[in-house]
This record gives structure tokens, C-alpha cells and sequence, in this order.
């Protein structure tokens, strides 16, 4: 894991590497020195009381809050876009075949997620430098004005070909936003949560989603069912989007309350340590911190296994997530012929039942573990994903529940633990950022296509039992990037310091650091900012300093033991042999030894 060492620890040999090259073994010594002092405290270094943050209740509310009002808002875009569709392929391509406004609609749809991982990059790398918050106010403003646009954006009746562009750039600024909001989002509440607490809070994110989705695909079906079919078509689909505007205000408003991230100030804080104020200053402290946050290649170099062990997760979770969120609608409609009135009401109650099962599930993995609960979304999907859609096929209003329903606990299983899992793969000063080139990535090339996926096998294959092995595909790839995941349930970030919910807490984890399974104080300081491990050693430190200088010496003084008698052991046969030649009758010299040869072995 040579790459995966402490930044401090890692300029210290480059800085090492390049006195070494200029002839200054002085000064490459005592880097090299510096190194193994910061290796050995690292060793050394206990959990104290201080070390452990504990979480006030009323920040992590705002905090919660402040993140999930900006997923409503995502996803309530999303479940009014899959809902108004057909009407939107209708205003912006008023002259091609039904089928051309459909496969115009979801592709559409499908370019938001184009911008997404370039929003994840760039967004992310700032959220790892400016803060969480102050990234995640951007987002939401430009998500806001975007879905507003697209709710004033005139018909091709107005425009003309123009229509259609401006409507795929304000796509485009949607998903350049979003790219930031849900790695953002994430990384905000994973970092605040308690550590034991951190699956079922960070579900409240993926809560938000379907919350958000099941409110525009509500509104939407509310609309149809209300006004007039001339008016809905022309004008009545536009209200949703206007209504972007006030929600996204109020939602700045919460967000602007909270404050950025305990572990987040800590390590800019570690950052912005003051330079010293001369050479002489310079030259002793050697150790200057660099663990800001990493660029986009050096990322891409050094978590190149975690990178790919998120994108196939997320893979097999938004296809599942994206098939019954936005491709069930335009399905029931297109493919089995139900009413676009009706057809997609009927996913509006699965879309609640899985609203509440995702913190249920977030629970469940703070108790039983993130990687037993991903296993069983992935093996229930690839087990239900065919009756599922043999269920679908009876269009009966009891079969469509039912299938649906069957779909439920997979995709909550699935994003009810992946805002606690991917944040939990990558260290403080690069969370943001892994988790915006992981998650975007996964979705734009598996979450946004879904839809248009799926009913291009549909098409291609003429078998409405066609998405249903896609369904399986993802999610058997996904099963193995389950394996390769470590298991972070209880656990602190990597990178940050434990976080509790009460002082109780943190005096009853200082006092059993050692007998604690959740607990690997060695793996915590081994990553942790230079500044949190060169400390002076507490009496409990040097105590155990004390003991394991002991246990060595009892080692070393143990093998001292063992060659001083192997040694003694030697000595007294070499006597005995020679006793045994003097003795003999031809030890006069009757009998001689041949010279030794250059061929014949030296003893050791």
C-alpha cells in the first residue's frame, strides 16, 4: 500500500529523493529521520477523549435537513420529467412519429447524466477546497434556475429548432449541478453522523429521493386527472417546473444555516497552517503538513480500486432505482398499452413504500452491516427481476402492484446504503471528489441510459421480458464489487477521527479502544493527519510504550538466551571430539588429513 501512505509521510521521501540527487545527505538524513519519528508516533498513538467529536443533535438536524431538501428537489425533477415525457416530445418535436417524441423525450432525460460526471469532477474537486457547503448552495441554485427555464422555455411552435437545443442545455445545467449534489450531499451527512449511526441517517438522503419523486409524480398524475387534455398538453405540463423556483429558494435558505463539516474544518485547518517566517524556521520544520486535497489523476492513480469498486455498485443500484423511478411509467404506457392517465399511478404507491424502506434498510446495515445488506439486493434482483416482469405482463391492476411491489426492497436495500457506503471508501481530503467521479460516472453511463436502455431492448427484441435480464446483468457485476467492498458500518472515516452522540460515548470508547471489534485505533492513526499524531505522549501512551519496549526486550533477551546455549552447546562438542582424537590409538599422526581444496565448502 505504498501509495496509500500519509501525504506527510510521502513528501518527506520526495523531499528526501531530491536532496539525495542533489549531493545534500545532511538534509536527506534528517528527512529520512523526520519519516520514521512520524512512522513510530503513528505506532504509538492512542485514542483520547479529545480526539473523538461528538455530534450535537441540533446540528446534525440542520445538517440533515439542509442535504435532504436538495435531493427532494433533484428527484422531484426527475419524476416530473418521466411523467410529462410524451408531452414534452410532443411541444419540442411537434412533427415526428410517436415513437421518434418518445426515444426524443427519454434521450433527453438521458443527457442530463452526460454533464454529470464533469459536474462530479469539477464540483467535487472544489468541494475538497472551498468546503461542502458552499459547493452544495451552488448546486442548488443553478439545479433551481435550470428547471425553472425549462418551465417558461417556448414550444417549437415559437422557437423552432431552437426549442429543442436551449431545452438540452437547460438539461445540461441540470446535470452539471446534480453531478455536484448527491456526492456533495452524502459526504455532508456522512461526516456529521455518528459513527453507529451513520447508515440510517445518511438513507434519509435517498429518503429525500423518492419523496421527491413520489411529490412530482404526484403532482403530475394530480394535473392530469384535473385539467383539460389541450391544456395540459400545451401548458398545464410547465406548472411543475415552475414551481423549481420557490422550492429551490427555501431549500438555500435551510442550507445556509448549517455550518461545514466537523471533519472537513479539521482538515483545512490542518492546510492552512501559517508559513514560516524564515530560513532558519523553514529548515526546522521540516514536517510542514500537505494533505490537502488530491488533483483529478493523482486521484485516479492512488484510488483507482475504490473508484472501480463504486462505479459497479452504483451501476447496479440505479439500474434497479431508475427502472421503476423513471422507465415504469413510459413501460406500463408504451409497452403494455395501459392509459398515460392511469398507467403511471400505479407506481406512486411503490415509489412511497420504498421511501420508507430505505431508512429501515440504513438501520437495518448499522446493526448487521453495509455488505449483508448490499448482498441481498443484489441476489433478490437477479433472483425477482423475470417474475417481476412476467407479473407486469397480466395488466392487471393486483399483478402491476404486486411486481412492483417485488422491486421494492431491492432498490431500497440498494440506495439505502450506498450514501453510507461511498463516502466510508475514500479519506476526508478527497471524499467530495471520489465521490463525484464514482457516482457520476455510474450513473451517466447506467442510471441516466436506463429508460433509454430498456426500451430499445424492448423494441430491438419485440419481448417485454427483455429488461428484465439487463436487471440481472448489472446486478450480478455489482455482487462482486460487494466482495471487494470493506465493511465500514460502525467504523470512523478513514481520514477523520470517531464521532459519537454523547460524552457517555466517548469515555466508555477511550476505555475499551482495545476489546473494541469496530474499533482499529493502529488503522485510524495510520492515515490521520500529521497534526493529530505528533503530539506529546499521554501517561497511558508511555505506559504502553513502556510495555512493548518490555515485550521486545523479553523477546530479544529470549533469543539471546537460545544462541548463548546453542553456542555453549557447540563449544562443549568440539571438546568432546577433540578429547575423542587425542584418545584414539593413531591420533599420534599415523593417519592424516588431506589439505582442504579450493572445491571443498568453507563451514560457517
Amino acid at each position: 500500500m505504498d501509495n496509500k501512505i500519509p501525504a506527510t509521510e510521502k513528501s518527506l521521501q520526495e523531499r528526501a529523493s531530491r536532496a539525495s540527487a542533489k549531493g545534500d545527505r545532511r538534509r536527506a538524513e534528517r528527512l529520512r529521520r523526520e519519516q520514521r519519528r512520524l512512522a513510530y508516533l503513528r505506532r504509538r498513538r492512542r485514542l483520547r477523549a479529545d480526539d473523538v467529536t461528538v455530534v450535537e443533535e441540533s446540528a446534525l438536524r440542520r445538517a440533515i435537513l439542509g442535504s435532504v431538501v436538495g435531493n427532494i428537489m433533484e428527484w422531484y425533477d426527475v419524476g416530473v420529467f418521466a411523467y410529462v415525457a410524451v408531452l414534452v416530445g410532443q411541444a419540442f418535436l411537434p412533427n415526428a412519429t410517436p415513437v421518434a417524441q418518445n426515444l426524443f423525450s427519454l434521450g433527453v432525460f438521458a443527457v442530463t447524466f452526460v454533464a454529470r460526471p464533469l459536474g462530479g469532477v469539477i464540483l467535487g474537486q472544489l468541494g475538497d477546497r472551498l468546503g461542502r457547503k458552499e459547493v452544495l448552495a451552488f448546486t442548488l441554485m443553478m439545479m433551481a434556475l435550470a428547471t425553472f427555464g425549462i418551465g417558461i422555455l417556448p414550444p417549437a411552435s415559437v422557437l423552432g429548432v431552437w426549442a429543442p437545443i436551449l431545452l438540452i442545455c437547460l438539461k445540461l445545467v441540470q446535470g452539471f449541478s446534480t453531478g455536484g449534489e448527491y456526492a456533495g450531499a452524502t459526504t455532508f451527512v456522512t461526516e456529521y453522523a455518528p459513527d453507529k449511526r451513520r447508515g440510517f441517517y445518511a438513507a434519509m438522503l435517498d429518503w429525500g429521493s423518492y419523496i421527491g419523486n413520489a411529490l412530482g409524480a404526484g403532482f403530475v398524475s394530480v394535473l392530469m386527472l384535473t385539467l383539460p387534455g389541450d391544456f395540459m398538453a400545451t401548458w398545464g405540463w410547465r406548472i411543475p417546473f415552475l414551481l423549481a423556483l420557490p422550492m429551490g429558494t427555501i431549500a438555500l435558505y435551510l442550507r445556509a444555516r448549517i455550518e461545514d463539516t466537523p471533519a472537513f474544518r479539521g482538515a483545512r485547518a490542518e492546510t492552512e497552517d501559517e508559513e514560516p517566517a524564515d530560513l532558519a524556521a523553514v529548515e526546522t520544520e521540516i514536517m510542514k503538513p500537505e494533505e490537502g486535497p488530491l488533483g483529478f489523476k493523482e486521484m485516479v492513480r492512488t484510488y483507482w480500486r475504490e473508484l472501480g469498486i463504486a462505479i459497479v455498485l452504483v451501476a447496479g443500484a440505479n439500474t434497479v432505482g431508475y427502472t421503476l423511478t423513471s422507465y415504469m411509467p413510459t413501460y406500463l404506457t408504451t409497452t403494455l398499452g395501459l392509459d398515460a392517465e392511469h398507467g403511471p399511478l400505479l407506481t406512486l404507491p411503490i415509489l412511497i413504500l420504498v421511501a420508507f424502506l430505505v431508512p429501515a434498510c440504513g438501520r437495518l446495515s448499522d446493526h448487521v452491516g453495509r455488505r449483508p445488506v448490499l448482498l441481498s439486493a443484489a441476489v433478490s434482483t437477479i433472483v425477482l427481476a423475470v417474475p417481476v416482469f412476467l407479473l407486469l405482463e397480466h395488466k392487471e391492476v393486483w399483478s402491476i402492484l404486486f411486481g412492483l411491489g417485488l422491486l421494492a426492497y431491492p432498490t431500497a436495500a440498494y440506495v439505502g446504503n450506498l450514501a453510507a457506503s461511498l463516502p466510508a471508501i475514500f479519506p476526508t481530503r478527497c471524499r467530495y471528489g471520489g465521490m463525484g467521479i464514482a457516482y457520476n460516472i455510474a450513473v451517466a453511463l447506467f442510471g441516466g441510459t436506463a429508460a433509454f436502455i430498456l426500451e430499445a431492448l424492448v423494441a430491438s427484441t419485440g419481448s417485454p421480458l427483455a429488461p428484465a435480464f439487463w436487471l440481472m446483468g448489472t446486478s450480478a457485476a455489482a455482487l462482486g464489487a460487494i466482495f471487494g467492498l470493506k465493511e465500514t458500518a460502525r467504523r470512523p472515516l478513514p481520514g477523520s477521527m470517531p464521532a459519537v452522540a454523547s460524552q457517555e460515548e466517548v469515555a466508555e470508547l477511550v476505555e475499551t479502544q482495545e476489546e473494541n471489534p469496530d474499533l482499529d485505533v493502529s488503522e485510524i492513526f495510520a492515515i490521520a493527519p500529521a497534526h493529530l499524531v505528533d503530539t506529546e505522549p499521554t501517561v497511558e501512551e508511555a505506559l504502553a510504550e513502556v510495555e512493548v519496549a518490555q515485550a521486545w526486550e523479553d523477546k530479544a533477551r529470549a533469543r539471546l538466551d537460545r544462541a548463548t546455549r546453542a553456542t555453549t552447546e557447540a563449544l562443549r562438542a568440539l571438546d568432546e571430539a577433540r578429547k575423542r582424537e587425542s584418545a584414539s590409538p593413531d591420533s599420534s599422526g599415523a593417519r592424516s588429513r588431506p589439505a582442504p581444496s579450493e572445491s571443498d565448502p568453507v563451514p560457517n
